[in-house]
């Protein structure tokens, strides 16, 4: 589907999933709103099921072929060191952004909510999410078990070993069976993901009316201020991180900016970082950067880059300690942004994964866990936002690693290909 089409129906899938949504709960009952809810919710779930097929071979497919195409290259090390330099600077001035916000606006004053005597039951764990745990988290017990669980990182690390390895026997000989069958795989699916993608539009009208039948545009209106506030950070946030591409992609950035509308509208209005993965790929294909480097950063980025969470994170730790009237001194707030970065980095993969980190933040600095019930009612509407902003930031971390690589890659000269800058190509063309 062209994507300006593409764009088109999405937009019109959320006007009319609001319109839809917002006539059954005024004409329904409580009960009939849920039944209906469950009906849309049927055709979001199998979307997401759809996606969830494709990501972890598309994710490992384009790893691995970025690096059969690096070869014995170094510049994998500088890559790597370049994207977690950038991912780290990201979290932390998102992280500072959402406590200064916070702050600023101070959007739980006036609430003066009494602190529950008794634990509230609030849907989520908040239990192991540690640097321990991370770290092992990270290396697969089994490849099978991290492509059936969709576990992002640990299709990377083995998809590095395997590569490299590939890369290595390649080397010493002709090119391999396996290298033609991993880039027969790449062109395979890319064409499943334009089958997937046609299903979009109808995705999102679901996901929107289910939302808005159950809860109801009189949600939106009561929470007006706060998400009020929280998007004007989000709006605060983009301008930095475009400003910071600016410094190294000057005009073309605001190219890229267009280039990512679709899986950035796309992430927005399904509220899912994987909906939007695969037509991420193929928009930084078609502003220029270098498949081997899309392909390695940009899941890099899917679990130490999420600007957009770690914002949401931070402002809403403190919205929470102000509806109670809980003093936060500066010690306490910075102590808290270094627990969220690091507790940060082992949500991805994990359904409602800020909520989580939220609620494991909260007990660990004896906040009212009760307080998530607070942002619960809305954080569909939220979600939207920061999972937006988490495409928008990798698609710039990627092109601007992408520009610093310059013509450090060491192709073979036989292959006759130019990618030491980033250019206006469409690799897929042929492919869609």
């Amino acid at each position: 589907m062209n994507q300006k089409k593409l764009l088109k129906y999405i937009l019109i899938a959320m006007i009319s999933g609001i319109l839809v949504g917002w006539a059954f709960h005024s004409i329904l009952t409580t009960a009939q709103t849920t039944e209906i809810a469950a009906y849309f919710k049927i055709v979001t779930d199998v979307f997401l099921r759809l996606i969830k097929m494709i990501v972890a071979p598309l994710v490992f497919a384009t790893i691995v072929s970025g690096l059969i195409s690096m070869g014995k290259s170094s510049s994998l090390g500088s890559i790597t060191l370049k994207a977690m330099s950038w991912f780290v600077g990201a979290s932390f001035i998102s992280l500072l952004l959402g406590m200064g916000l916070a702050n600023l606006f101070q959007p739980g004053s006036g609430m003066n909510l009494s602190i529950p005597k008794e634990a509230v039951d609030v849907g989520v764990s908040a239990t192991s999410l540690s640097l321990q745990t991370f770290i092992t988290h990270i290396f697969p017990r089994s490849f099978a078990e991290a492509m059936a669980n969709n576990e992002i990182l640990q299709i990377l690390v083995f998809s590095i070993f395997f590569g490299s390895a590939l890369a290595y026997v390649q080397h010493q000989s002709e090119a391999t069976v396996i290298g033609r069958i991993v880039d027969e795989l790449c062109r395979v699916m890319f064409r499943i993901t334009d089958y997937v993608m046609a299903f979009a539009p109808i995705a999102v009208f679901a996901a929107i009316a289910s939302a808005i039948t159950v809860q109801g545009p009189k949600l939106l209106l009561d929470y007006s201020i706060f998400i009020g506030q929280f998007y004007v950070g989000l709006l605060i946030l983009w301008t930095i991180l475009i400003s910071f591409g600016y410094i190294f992609l000057k005009k073309d950035v605001f190219r890229l900016m267009r280039v990512v509308r679709e899986p950035t509208m796309l992430a927005f209005a399904t509220a899912s970082s994987e909906s939007a993965y695969p037509k991420t790929m193929e928009a930084l294909d078609k502003f220029g950067v270098p498949k081997r480097i899309t392909s390695f950063v940009l899941p890099l980025g899917y679990s130490f880059n999420l600007d957009g969470s770690m914002m949401y994170m931070a402002f809403s730790v403190l919205f929470i300690a102000q509806a109670y009237n809980i003093d936060l001194s500066f010690a306490q707030q910075a102590l808290i942004l270094l627990t969220l970065m690091i507790t940060s980095k082992g949500i991805a993969g994990v359904s409602r994964a800020s909520i989580v980190v939220i609620a494991s933040t909260l007990a660990m600095f004896k906040l009212p866990e009760a307080g998530i019930l607070l942002i619960l009612a809305v954080d569909q509407f939220l979600d939207m936002g920061r999972t937006a902003t988490n495409v928008i930031g990798n698609s710039i971390a990627t092109a601007v690693i992408a520009r610093t690589e310059g013509n450090k890659h060491d192709l073979p000269e036989e292959e006759g290909v130019v990618v030491d800058t980033i250019v206006p190509v469409n690799r897929l063309a042929d492919n869609s």
